[in-house]
Formats: structure tokens, C-alpha cells, sequence
């Protein structure tokens, strides 16, 4: 099971080296944003993260515009970045690549 401790600064930079298309804009939270083909494709990788994400019992914050969505996570009851947060994004990176996502663009 993942920890729940907040990731301080060399262990957010450690996961962000091993997270390439993730960010920590804000200091609190990874972010990505993702581009498909059309709605349907960002629907069905939405649905695909929610089921993951319903097992790992861990939400993503998200919106979907057409066929972008950004997501962005952080363990609130923490107040930052812990290891649920980068268990899911792993898991993000797999279901984007397997729904073929790109950066927006």
C-alpha cells in the first residue's frame, strides 16, 4: 500500500525525474493535461482512470473539454503530494499511453 506521508521536496523532484509528462505547478499536486482523437476517446480513458482510481480509493481532480483532459492530484487530507498520488499517475501513464493520448498541443 502506498504511504500517506507528503513527499518533500528531493523525493517530489526523484518522482517528478521518473514521471516525464507530469509537473508540480503549484508545490501541493502533480498536473498533466492530455489530448485524444475526439470526446469519446477522452471519455473512455476517463472511465478507465475512474475504475483505478475507485480501487485505489483515491480521486483524481479533473475536467474534460472535448478531447482534452487535465487531471491533477494531490492527497488533500495531507495537504501534498504522497505516494497515492504517484501510484495513480503511474497508473494515468499507462491508461494514456494504452488510449492514445499526447500532449495538447
Amino acid at each position: 500500500m502506498p504511504s500517506r506521508t507528503v513527499l518533500g521536496p528531493a523525493d517530489l523532484e526523484h518522482v517528478l525525474a521518473s514521471l516525464p509528462h507530469w509537473s508540480c505547478p503549484d508545490g501541493t499536486s502533480l498536473a498533466r493535461d492530455l489530448r485524444f482523437d475526439d470526446f469519446c476517446a477522452a471519455f473512455a480513458f476517463m472511465t478507465a482512470v475512474a475504475a483505478v482510481a475507485e480501487e485505489l480509493d483515491h480521486h483524481p481532480d479533473w475536467s474534460n473539454s472535448w478531447n482534452r483532459v487535465s487531471i491533477r492530484l494531490t492527497t488533500h487530507d495531507r495537504g501534498g503530494v504522497t505516494g497515492f498520488d504517484v501510484e495513480l499517475a503511474r497508473h494515468v501513464d499507462r491508461l494514456a499511453h494504452a488510449h492514445g493520448a499526447r500532449a495538447p498541443g
